[in-house]
């Protein structure tokens, strides 16, 4: 009897869990690696190994017996991926992509490379270089690495707001006139055969800078939503390798769509598809690790996804609300199974399916209200709520 393929994830989050859970309907075995022991990969990993994924030499002997080697973190080691590559694993996304991707600055260089429309920017080096490129503001600067939901990210409105600015190389990105900020996820196998999913609606929390929730299929006009999936597809086609890429967009009051950042795995803005689609996103990259056909990107009706982020400081987490949304019909919960909750952490999300927008307006406002993660202060019950 041939043996299960093995699938080398590296990063046990949120993301590999949700992936785990759709692979264990396949019978393929995946191994984790995460420095956190208690990650939420740890007690559904085939085998799991406590590690730092960014040591070349760690993940070397991590992913040597594997046949795929996979990532939910861009901040990996590329050069253990590279040599795992030419040790003849198959490995998604490609080095050379993530190398561009983990960099914001070469990130924005390759879109202005290949004529993908994205916001007017300068790469600087340390605040003093902002002055320079005073035509550019009001601006964000984005760190070049390192930046994750919503961290590493300032506004600059004049040069004087250099006195703040982060001292590490940026990019200095003009300020977009923004009506809705949109994501569309490709997905791309071998031959160059591509799945698009409908493009959703991100609505962000202006505290946290994260998602706050998003709604699909956004609520666009049909050749903005046409325009959104060739812009995304045209992404995909210039990093030319199989993965799964979750690029996101501004459309601006002039209806102009501008791309903003693109992550190389699964991403925060296809969690709604495990419900709401024949094929989730995780569904699909697990067919392109494993070279089979793609999935069905239809969505069964219109969709919200909303965080659960952490609130009232750090400690063991206590879900509360679920009697509340789960009496709403349609409404999914995901709990992520970390052990430690902090204010602003992302701890769950509620996917909800309704027929209709209103549907989706109540499913969002009663797990705005109700739904909220916080430290536990007393003995764990039998209690939902």
């Amino acid at each position: 009897m041939a043996k299960a393929p093995v699938i080398a994830l590296l990063g046990g989050g949120q993301l590999g869990r949700m992936f785990i859970e759709n692979a264990l309907r396949y019978g393929v075995a995946v191994h984790v690696l995460d420095p956190d022991a208690k990650a939420p990969c740890a007690g559904i990993a085939t085998r799991f190994v406590t590690g730092d994924f960014r040591d070349r030499d760690t993940v070397l002997a991590f992913a040597r017996d594997a046949d795929v080697v996979g990532i939910e973190i861009e901040q990996v080691s590329v050069e253990a991926l590279e040599a795992l590559q030419c040790m003849g694993k198959r490995v998604i996304p490609d080095p050379g992509v993530l190398r561009i991707i983990q960099d914001k600055g070469l990130q924005k260089r390759f879109y202005a490379e290949h004529g993908i429309p994205t916001a007017p920017f300068a790469l600087i080096e340390a605040p003093g270089g902002i002055a320079a490129h005073a035509r550019l503001l009001p601006a964000f600067l984005k760190t070049r690495t390192g930046g994750y939901d919503g961290k590493g990210v300032m506004p600059i409105d004049t040069v004087a707001d250099a006195a703040k600015a982060f001292d590490a190389p940026a990019v200095l990105e003009e300020r977009a006139d923004i009506a809705l900020e949109l994501a569309v996820i490709v997905v791309r196998n071998d031959k160059g055969t591509e799945a698009v999913y409908d493009p959703v609606e991100m609505v962000f929390d202006p505290r946290l800078n994260l998602v706050d929730h998003l709604r699909a299929p956004a609520r666009i006009p049909h050749h903005t939503s046409d325009a959104a999936r060739r812009l995304a597809k045209r992404v995909a086609e210039a990093f030319g390798a199989p993965g799964l890429y979750a690029v996101e967009m501004f459309l601006t009051k002039d209806d102009e769509l501008l791309v903003n950042e693109t992550a190389p795995r699964a991403h925060n803005s296809g969690h709604h598809t495990i419900e709401a689609c024949a094929s989730s996103q995780f569904d699909q990259l697990l067919r392109v690790y494993m070279g089979w056909p793609l999935g069905d990107t239809a969505l069964r009706g219109r969709a919200a996804m909303i965080n659960l982020v952490g609130e009232g400081g750090t400690g063991e987490p206590e879900v509360k609300g679920l009697d509340d949304i789960l009496h709403i019909p349609g409404t999914f919960v995901h709990h992520y199974g970390k052990h430690e909750t902090r204010t602003g952490r992302k701890m769950g999300h509620v996917t909800a399916i309704a027929a209709d927008d209103s549907g989706l307006d109540q499913a969002i406002a009663v797990t705005k209200v109700h739904g909220r993660v916080v430290p536990r202060t007393s003995p764990p019950s039998n209690a939902t709520t």
